[in-house]
């Protein structure tokens, strides 16, 4: 059975979770909250010395680490990965964006107002700057969402995956999503797919 290490607040193992609920996939789950320590264990260094969730371990022990990554290997065979080269270049171009453009913007917006291990980051230089950043990344969304029901057509891809891992919270980070409403429409068309889990769900839990 797989293995996923990963954070249960995080939006970037959550987007794995949410494709393994999507897929139907068993898998054994071991969680790392902020601030747990799991990460920063010898252990956990021994499988990434990044030092980072989520990490996926396959069934023969083998490992891959960072979540666009981990994404693209469970789509692959399934409706999530299309099979032509050009449709699959259009999942890579928006994971990139996600991880260049999206994620570190309003998810670390949300983080630094969230976590009180960053209050001290809660500075206007710091959050401004992001605000921006993150409201121009999620107009490119809306752009495409107004021509298309999902990112890259008519059908959800990892690509939708990856980018709903933050979109779905980006409220958290001070962003009024009221100015997105294509993006808004493509949050409950994710969220009525069937599988669906919210962030809070882990395998096992009560």
């Amino acid at each position: 059975m797989l293995t996923l290490y990963s954070m249960p607040s995080s939006g970037n193992s959550y987007k794995v979770r949410l494709l393994l609920a999507f897929l139907g996939t068993p898998y054994d789950h071991i969680g790392g909250e902020y601030g747990s320590g799991l990460t920063d264990s010898d252990a956990f260094r021994a499988l990434n010395p990044a030092g980072k969730l989520p990490l996926l371990k396959l069934e023969d022990g083998r490992l891959i680490a960072e979540s666009n990554a981990i994404l693209l290997y469970l789509a692959r065979g399934t409706r999530f990965l299309p099979d032509d080269a050009y449709e699959q270049a259009l999942c890579h171009q928006w994971m990139f964006f996600e991880q260049n453009s999206h994620e570190t913007s309003i998810a670390v917006r949300a983080a630094i107002l969230t976590y009180p291990q960053r209050a001290h980051l809660r500075t206007p230089d710091r959050l401004d700057p992001l605000l921006e950043s993150g409201n121009r990344a999620l107009s490119i969304m809306e752009a495409q969402l107004e021509k298309t029901p999902f990112l890259t057509g008519d059908a959800p891809t990892v690509a939708d995956i990856s980018l709903y891992g933050y979109t779905h919270s980006a409220e958290k980070g001070g962003f009024d999503m009221q100015r997105f409403p294509a993006v808004n429409a493509w949050l409950d068309r994710i969220a009525a797919e069937p599988g669906h889990v919210p962030i809070a769900f882990v395998p096992g839990a009560a």
